[in-house]
């Protein structure tokens, strides 16, 4: 993954983006790891800031644990976005999500998905020791219960956040509305993981009899914390600022943003948000970068979002079938070997023209 790709949710716009990693030596832009694998800068996207170079070279192996986190995020929004009409389409140029990262409501989710992802990889990064800066979160030795107590490896999720905040958020230009709900979205996604934090224990005991416990605080799976994004992305209000507001914004002025509907509740450091109204993506434009929905495969038995009547905008759909072979009936026979027969089912499916 080339985490310039990233611009846009980690960093903000065109002056804060991270940096791609590529597998071309350049000495001008050489950074090591902790294992001495050479990661250079790509000398054709923007550089990183003072800071975040030094940022990463403070933690060695994080790049490792960002670039993984950024995979992750993307993944994730194409499953969550799966049957909308925008359905996180990426590339393989500088700016992975396209031109929509400059508009629409989606930049919301966009944002705030990633920030989860890098912070998500980074908190469990540390209590699995890649980072060689952080470790696991010790703040839990007291007592626990009759028959448990406090022990184990907690993933350090206060270190992913800080990290974050410090070089994702570094080089954040602008006091403007776009400027506020960028730095908010980002925020919301970094809180998201830590709220749904839970207890995992490991029995100790003659013969599994579980008469003790040892137990820590685990993240749970990041399709948890995308399922939590995307309600609250399909929650999300157009802001605006308030009649209390000035036109120049900072960091701490959320207070200051209202619901562009008065009918909506003002937006908290959870939520997410927007300034601009997204397109329909119903047709290629070369303004978002939306491919459009044509050729598209739907549902035509659902009213929902992936239905064909949604998905295709009302242009109708094609029907085709055809047969899937798959492997079937298996058996396994001592020892070792199993054999399967193939079947063929026919597979009907819906195109948008």
């Amino acid at each position: 993954l080339a985490l310039s790709s990233l611009s846009n949710t980690l960093g903000g716009g065109n002056s804060g983006r991270w940096w791609g990693i590529i597998n071309v030596a350049s000495s001008t832009n050489l950074l090591t790891d902790s294992k001495n694998v050479q990661l250079v800068l790509d000398p054709s996207l923007q550089l990183l800031s003072r800071k975040q170079r030094k940022l990463i070279r403070q933690n060695p192996g994080i790049l490792h644990s960002v670039s993984s986190g950024g995979g992750t995020a993307i993944k994730e929004c194409k499953w969550q976005f799966r049957n909308r009409r925008w359905n996180c389409p990426t590339s393989q140029g500088p700016n992975i999500f396209g031109k929509i990262v400059n508009r629409g409501e989606a930049t919301a989710f966009i944002f705030a998905i990633t920030s989860a992802g890098v912070t998500h990889s980074v908190a469990r990064s540390c209590s699995e020791g890649s980072i060689e800066s952080c470790t696991c979160d010790y703040r839990r030795r007291g007592p626990g219960g009759p028959d448990w107590h406090w022990g184990g490896c907690s993933d350090n999720i206060d270190f992913g956040r800080l990290f974050g905040r410090g070089g994702g958020d570094s080089s954040e230009k602008g006091r403007d509305l776009r400027f506020l709900m960028r730095g908010g979205n980002n925020e919301a996604g970094r809180m998201t993981g830590g709220a749904e934090m839970r207890q995992e224990c490991k029995c100790h005991g003659m013969s599994g009899s579980c008469t003790v416990r040892t137990c820590w605080m685990r993240l749970p799976t990041f399709r948890a914390g995308g399922d939590v994004l995307k309600d609250r992305f399909d929650g999300a209000s157009r802001v605006i600022y308030g009649n209390k507001g000035s036109n120049r914004a900072s960091r701490v002025e959320l207070h200051h943003l209202e619901p562009e509907n008065p009918a909506h509740k003002p937006p908290s450091p959870h939520d997410l948000g927007g300034v601009e109204k997204s397109p329909n993506f119903c047709t290629y434009s070369g303004k978002t970068g939306g491919a459009g929905t044509a050729g598209r495969f739907c549902n035509s038995s659902s009213p929902g979002g992936g239905g064909c009547e949604l998905l295709c905008c009302g242009r109708g759909y094609r029907t085709r079938g055809g047969g899937v072979t798959e492997r079937c009936n298996c058996t396994f026979h001592w020892c070792c070997h199993v054999s399967c027969l193939n079947c063929t089912n026919t597979q009907v499916l819906h195109e948008c023209g």
